[in-house]
Order: C-alpha cells, then sequence, then structure tokens
C-alpha cells in the first residue's frame, strides 16, 4: 500500500496472503481501493541469475495481466529484501520468536519492495 500526498510517500504492509489465495485476495482489494499498479517481487540469485521461484511469479504475472490488464503488474527485485527485513526486526528489538514468524518476514520485505520502487520512480 503507498499513501502520498504532495509533501510524502509512505510505503506499508497490508497483509500476508497464502499463494493460492492471492490472486482472489487482490481481485477483491481492488474491488474495494483504488490501486494504479501492483508490485511483484522478482525472485533471482544474489548473481542475479534467476531463482528456482521465478517461474511461479511469473505465470502469477500473466494470468493477473490477462484477467486485469487495466491495472499494470510490475516486477522489481527482491535480492535481498528478507536480509533487510531480518535487520529491521532486530533493529527493532523483536525477540528470536518474533523474527521467525514468516508472514512478519514477508510483510516487512514486501514493505522494502515497495518503498524501493517508489524512491526509483522518484
Amino acid at each position: 500500500m503507498a499513501v502520498t500526498d504532495p509533501l510524502q510517500l509512505i510505503a506499508g504492509g497490508l497483509a500476508t496472503v497464502a499463494t493460492s489465495e492471492l490472486f482472489d485476495w487482490l481481485q477483491s482489494y481492488i474491488a474495494r481501493e483504488p490501486v494504479e499498479r501492483i508490485v511483484i517481487g522478482e525472485p533471482r540469485q544474489p548473481n542475479g541469475e534467476p531463482s528456482e521461484n521465478l517461474a511461479r511469479v511469473q505465470q502469477f504475472v500473466n494470468r493477473w495481466r490477462k484477467a486485469v490488464p487495466q491495472i499494470p503488474i510490475e516486477y522489481y527485485d527482491e535480492r535481498f529484501t528478507s536480509v533487510l527485513a531480518h535487520q529491521t526486526m532486530l533493529d527493532a528489538g523483536l525477540k528470536r520468536k518474533a523474527r521467525q514468524d514468516k508472514a512478519l518476514v514477508d510483510e516487512i520485505s514486501a514493505t522494502i519492495i515497495l518503498e524501493d520502487y517508489l524512491r526509483s520512480k522518484k
């Protein structure tokens, strides 16, 4: 989610959704909220080569583009976002159990991806 006004832009996580439910969840979300575009992490290995997950992400993106062409979906490099998310959690003083919560790591990672994407468009 991105909130904009003339003076600031803030990225924040919405929810962690199971992959099998993501398409329907997004369709429901865009029915309730104005959405300009969707930014999705592009899974790559540290050397820049595609990761094994990229094919699954591409399937989702292709399905989205066919079903909802009026809302563009863009890839953005997600390398190292999990590492940055864990560092953010450490910096925030979260306990080990909280840092092991994959849903929380994914939400923070998604926020980092969106923040980086928005910064790159300035």
